[in-house]
């Protein structure tokens, strides 16, 4: 059996001119047409397609490399464990993390902030203390310190934003105090675009003796992270989000914090002895790593983190700035439509209401043009009440979108005028 990895050739150097159309060749379902149209796909913040190496990554794993890891001398199960640990160590050398110990292997982001919560939270908490998150966040960063606050009796603060989606640093810094504990908060906001000021939020909370957990779902796909730089105690991932497998998500936490916390589930894989009068536990990052993990998902994130990294997060930026940008300006245009969250530096989500039709009309109408983008609350309930709407229409860009993909969104939404107007 070969066991030689194949070749995988990036689609651009990051000294190279960014190609997009090169790297669009890289997506297979990009070939696809929806209704007989081209694929036009713009829901990139919900979850970003896969590039063949990733596909083909995973299917080599089942084809040629799976077992059960950490647990066989067998040969595969060498092969295999080897694979899923350089995966978390591509995780690593990805987020800067001081150790491998200190990356944990979830299914994803929403399962890490829970480990946290249950972990962390319920353990280190104590009645009275607050937790300060934003207007902005996904449900995954509030419904789980709600459990907590309403189980603990904790108090759970909220950093207000600007109308035009700006965090609000100088509130912010009015709601820090004493009884501050723990900061949760978005790196990047999967409505608005908005990127908060992370590195002075975290120097602020940790004036105040705070830990601080970055929800960096949207963060990673669009920008350098480094966990050592910005120092914050926690963060999370989804691979799904970067061009990788669903099914795994990342938990980075200080090696010290996680040395302290207890278990989150337990089972196999993540004890050192069992007796029927006591249990051991095994060394980060095993201890929360129970049950036969997501193998072939790690190994696939890794090879999403290599393609990623091989055409570089600042050329992707670039690229994305400009069709941004380009949206910003054709979308702006388009009579009685307004663009939800327009913060100065906001990233790669364009959300909007149209004042003629609901936003899953306005979905399932530029569908049928093979545009794909997602109306709803975006699982940001409380966003969408502070802007006084049900929802709204998104419109999230990756890597492979272009201009000519915001033209036939535009021209989607031209219909809907005509059909509604």
């Amino acid at each position: 059996m070969n066991m030689e990895p194949r070749s995988m050739i990036n689609p651009t150097r990051a000294d190279d001119a960014y190609d997009v159309e090169r790297i669009r060749q890289d997506f297979p379902i990009l070939s696809c047409k929806i209704h007989g149209k081209p694929l036009v796909y713009l829901d990139n913040a919900a979850s970003a397609q896969k590039p063949r190496v990733v596909i083909d990554r995973v299917s080599r794993v089942y084809e040629q490399e799976y077992a059960n890891v950490h647990r066989g001398v067998h040969f595969l199960s060498e092969r295999a464990t080897t694979l899923y640990e350089e995966a978390r160590e591509k995780v690593r050398v990805f987020l800067n993390a001081a150790s491998h110990k200190e990356i944990v292997f979830t299914r994803n982001a929403t399962e890490a902030i829970n480990l946290v919560a249950a972990s962390y939270g319920s353990n280190v908490l104590q009645p009275g203390d607050e937790i300060i998150i934003s207007e902005l966040e996904h449900h995954a960063n509030i419904v789980p310190w709600q459990m907590l606050r309403d189980q603990k009796g904790l108090k759970l603060r909220i950093a207000p934003i600007s109308d035009d989606g700006e965090f609000l640093m100088g509130e912010f810094t009015k709601l820090v105090g004493p009884k501050t504990k723990l900061v949760a908060i978005a790196q990047m906001s999967n409505v608005l675009g908005t990127v908060l000021p992370v590195r002075q939020i975290i120097d602020i909370a940790h004036q105040a003796g705070a830990k601080v957990l970055l929800d960096a779902c949207q963060a990673v796909t669009h920008l350098p992270v480094d966990v050592q730089a910005l120092g914050c105690d926690f963060l999370v991932f989804s691979g799904h989000k970067l061009y990788g497998p669903s099914g795994i998500g990342i938990l980075y936490g200080r090696e010290q914090l996680l040395a302290e916390m207890p278990p989150y589930m337990t089972g196999g894989e993540m004890i050192n002895r069992v007796t029927f009068e006591t249990t051991t536990f095994a060394g980060l990052p095993g201890k929360f790593e129970a049950g036969t993990p997501a193998i072939a998902q790690a190994i696939g994130l890794g090879a999403a983190i290599d393609y990623v990294t091989g055409i570089g997060l600042d050329a992707i930026a670039d690229h994305e700035r400009d069709v941004l940008n380009y949206a910003n300006q054709r979308l702006a245009a388009i009579p009685g439509l307004r663009l939800i969250g327009t913060a100065p530096g906001k990233a790669s989500v364009v959300s909007f209401t149209l004042d003629c039709a609901h936003p899953h009309d306005i979905a399932t109408i530029v569908d049928r043009a093979g545009v794909a983008v997602r109306a709803g609350h975006h699982c940001a309930q409380p966003l969408m009440d502070r802007y006084g709407i049900p929802a709204a229409t998104r419109a999230s860009i990756g890597m492979y979108n272009t201009r000519a993909d915001i033209d036939a969104l535009a021209h989607g939404l031209e219909q809907v005028r005509e059909l509604f107007a």
